[in-house]
Order: C-alpha cells, then structure tokens, then sequence
C-alpha cells in the first residue's frame, strides 16, 4: 500500500451471508476517505464435464464432441431472473477450492468427482467486495442423489460441451458461469 495508511476498520453490520463495512483510509495526498466494503467467504464454481463415451451418440465414428456440461437452473432473487448456471457455493473451513466443488457439485447435483482441478482462484469486484472465487474443472463423473441444501431450488440439466461458451453468454448470465467457461476452454479442458 505503500503511500495508503489504513486509519480504521469499522463493521457497520453481519448477516448470515457476508459483512459489511469501510476502512477509513489516509490516502497519498493526505486526504482521508471511507472505502465501503462487503466481505463474503470463498467459493467454488464448478466447471463439470461428463464423458459422452456410452452415452448417446458415442462410438459412431464421427469425431464429434459428445461431452456433456452440468448446469444447474436457479432463481436468484436478487435480479428477479432465472439462470442457467454451474454448479457453486461456499468453501468451508479447512477445505480448498477443489475439495469444495467436489463437495457442492455432489450436494447440487449428485454427481461425485473422480477427478478435480482448481485451474484458477481470484478476488472478485475488487473496488466493492472482499470475496475469492476459484473455479474448479470436475471430471471422471458418476450420478448419485443429490443434498439440497433447505434454500436451494434448482435443477440440474446438461449441455453439449461445444455449446457451452454461447449457453453461458445467453441471457440472463453471470459472471461465474462466463468466467468457469472461459477458464476451462483456456486451459484445454473445453
């Protein structure tokens, strides 16, 4: 921070999801300003992909890309619109990203990772929020039954791997599922 000097950190409020306040801030020239901030525990979002080998389709000498990605659909209260999403939620205590999107791709929607990968984690809205988010690729997938938590209302459906970067774009969409897509693709698995 070099030239910034943290004078205060006030928690104005706390609910059961995230912390809100300001740090009151000397900055460079002197001045001093409050930075309001909401802070939010770590989360995994779940990139998972089905293997089509004995699915549907497969083994018809064609070549094409029979992989599947889980997607969850939910409401989300917040912006009154329903989103075809990946699979997500909190890092608890002690677990890693990975542990985590194993954990809440089986509670989601049922299907248990034989293999996990955390090929990113970073900090989000940065200029507002005190949140990392790392994106997990899950794969090697069997189905179980699923864990809902008491508020989770959705339901699982999946998408042919190719088509996933324009799913993830349509409207309405989040920044986690672009970003899980994105990363994915980035980095081979998609």
């Amino acid at each position: 921070m070099s030239d910034w000097r943290l004078v205060e950190s006030v928690v104005e409020y706390e609910t059961g999801w995230y912390t809100g306040g300001y740090d009151l801030m000397e900055q460079p020239d002197g001045s001093e300003k409050r930075y309001y901030w909401a802070e939010l525990p770590p989360a995994a979002i779940v990139v998972a992909i089905l293997d089509g080998a004995g699915g549907a389709g497969s083994g018809d000498g064609d070549g094409s890309d029979d992989r599947q990605v889980v997607f969850v659909e939910q409401f989300r209260p917040a912006v009154g619109e329903t989103f075809l999403e990946l699979p997500a939620g909190i890092v608890e205590e002690g677990e890693s990203f990975a542990e985590a999107g194993v954990r809440e791709l089986a509670e989601e929607t049922g299907y248990r990772a034989g293999e996990a990968t955390t090929v990113e984690t970073f900090w989000v809205a940065t200029g507002v929020l005190r949140h990392r988010r790392g994106i997990v690729v899950a794969t090697d997938l069997e189905p179980g039954e699923v864990d809902h938590d008491g508020n989770e209302f959705l339901s699982v459906t999946t998408r042919p791997a190719d088509e996933a970067l324009a799913l993830a774009r349509a409207e309405p969409t989040s920044d986690a599922t672009i970003e899980g897509v994105l990363l994915a693709m980035a980095d081979g698995f998609l």
